[in-house]
């Protein structure tokens, strides 16, 4: 018998085996999932990804090992019991093949989401205030941050695309592209709760509130339900060039999101849907609810209200950017909401005033005392009640911790009105968290209006430094005017 007859079987054999064996798929992560991220303590934990149906996946963290099956759509996923803060920890995930994860950290996962003044990197574009300063001093190592890349989807996705690789340390080399807000929001968690942070940062500059809902929730809303159902009737995903359309950035850029958890989420946005305010007073908190649903988890929701912006006016007038500037203080009403206000901030020359530093500042106040239960004043004065007495109108408020204050000067910002609707520009008073409104051109008020403009003018604080709210007592329509 010749060599090559009985070498042919075990050729054969060795092929088939050699096919089978390269036939299965690997183990495969979402970009989330990774070397360097943070867990979210005290929470369950989801660690998921894709496999050939049937393969068993095994995940080991710290003292304990997890096992899945890979569904018929090639889907696995474990959930680790909550675990306390700590680190570096390291992770191995096998199936066919292994994956070594390190340089784990457990601690507080945020996610930072919105339009340009979320987006806002430190250097690159943005070049906050002192960046150069600030870059150099980024030495943070139980500071992560995540970055999601700029993608649509006529349909949800599974897995989110990381912008560079995904979880990075933070370091003066990863710190520069990095949403700003973001940024100096986790350094002031770490440096005050001592724990580690993990930032993911999902924001896209001028993109409007429903590109960031889900179908679903949109459906509810007359003006959006068409457009969805549209994409709904779609026979294959989409990745549109048009970032403002009904739910394409929930789709791509949220969703995939879900399984991970997260302590809370902070949102910079409403400049993009300043033109259809009062839808925003429906739309916001549907987004808000919809996350959380889609979460399902009602966790910490934190805010910034919109900075003042373009040029002053001598008089007052009426104002879409006031009018959306109140559909964000409406959303207060949700639970386990915070606004930071940025009314004294900002720039009138440009839509992305540098001052970052401040606007994480005022978000972070908010979680150490909603969150982390420091006893320290978190919001600026925020309108209560009035009360008419003669020809003068008493404002209560709340937040006014250690009495309301005029800074620089006297009492400014404040227009009243009477039953003519004609505002003029009223003389105020501080009295403990009262303040006293009137005008000589008013005899008979019924109506009183704080930094109701684009950019205002009003010196309204607390005793903590923190600027009132925009707000007014009315809800006119056709509104007119003092002397112009």
């Amino acid at each position: 018998m010749q060599l090559t007859t009985l070498l042919k079987p075990m050729l054969t054999g060795l092929l088939s085996t050699a096919l089978i064996l390269n036939s299965y798929a690997d183990v495969r992560l979402p970009a989330l999932v990774g070397s360097n991220m943070v867990l979210q303590r005290n929470k369950p934990l989801n660690i998921w990804g894709w496999a050939d149906k049937g393969e068993k996946v095994t995940v080991k963290f710290k003292q304990g090992s997890y096992t899945a099956v890979a569904t018929a759509d090639g889907k696995w996923k474990v959930q680790l019991p909550a675990q306390v803060a700590g680190g570096p920890y390291t992770m191995t995930i096998a199936g066919h093949n292994t994956i070594t994860l390190d340089n784990i950290l457990v601690g507080d996962v945020w996610l930072a989401s919105g339009q340009s003044n979320m987006e806002m990197p430190v250097k690159g574009w943005g070049k906050v205030l002192n960046y150069e300063q600030e870059i150099a001093a980024a030495n943070y190592p139980q500071i992560r941050f995540f970055q999601a890349k700029h993608v649509t989807s006529t349909s949800p996705k599974d897995d989110i695309t990381p912008w560079e690789g995904g979880w990075a340390v933070c370091t003066p080399q990863s710190v520069p592209e990095f949403s700003s807000v973001g940024y100096f929001f986790a350094r002031e968690i770490n440096s005050h709760e001592h724990i580690p942070v993990g930032v993911i940062h999902s924001s896209w500059g001028g993109t409007v509130a429903e590109a960031w809902t889900s179908g679903e929730s949109l459906k509810k809303m007359p003006a959006f339900a068409d457009t969805v159902k549209a994409l709904e009737r779609l026979a294959t995903p989409q990745s549109p060039s048009d970032a403002n359309k009904s739910t394409l950035l929930y789709n791509a850029m949220i969703h995939p999101l879900l399984p991970y958890s997260i302590r809370g989420a902070i949102w910079y946005q409403g400049e993009a849907n300043v033109g259809r305010a009062y839808q925003y007073r429906e739309l916001f908190p549907l987004m808000i609810k919809d996350w959380r649903k889609q979460w399902k988890s009602d966790f910490p929701f934190f805010f910034v209200q919109l900075a003042n912006f373009t040029e002053k006016k001598s008089q007052p007038v009426e104002s879409d950017w006031a009018e959306l500037r109140e559909a964000q203080l409406m959303a207060l009403s949700l639970p386990n909401t915070g606004m930071a206000s940025a009314i004294d901030i900002g720039d009138d020359k440009d839509i992305h005033p540098k001052n970052k530093q401040e606007v994480a500042r005022r978000l972070s106040l908010i979680a150490r005392a909603k969150v982390y239960g420091e006893k320290i004043p978190y919001s600026g004065p925020i309108y209560q009640s009035k009360q008419i007495v003669g020809n003068k109108v008493v404002l209560t408020f709340k937040f006014t911790d250690d009495g309301l204050k005029a800074k620089n000067g006297t009492l400014k910002g404040f227009e009243i009105a009477g039953a003519d609707k004609k505002f003029h520009w009223a003389d105020a008073t501080i009295s403990g968290n009262r303040v006293t409104v009137s005008s000589s051109e008013v005899a008979k008020p019924v109506a009183v209006r704080y930094s109701w403009s684009n950019n205002p003018d009003g010196n309204l604080y607390n005793g903590a430094g923190l600027p009132a709210s925009p707000f007014r007592t009315d809800n006119f329509e056709g509104v007119t005017f003092g002397k112009q």
